[in-house]
């Protein structure tokens, strides 16, 4: 599946989610993404 974004889309919402979470780099945010995903059941992708 191609969602047709432009990397800016993706740079923008990315800074959006940092900026709420009030984190601080990519790090921290790729941190908080994989802390999430755990505490979640996530079907495969088919």
């Amino acid at each position: 599946m191609e969602l047709n974004l432009s990397v800016r889309t993706v740079e923008s919402h990315r800074q959006d989610i940092k900026r709420k979470l009030n984190l601080d780099g990519q790090a921290e945010l790729i941190k908080c993404e994989v802390e999430h995903c755990r505490n979640i059941a996530v079907a495969p992708c088919a």
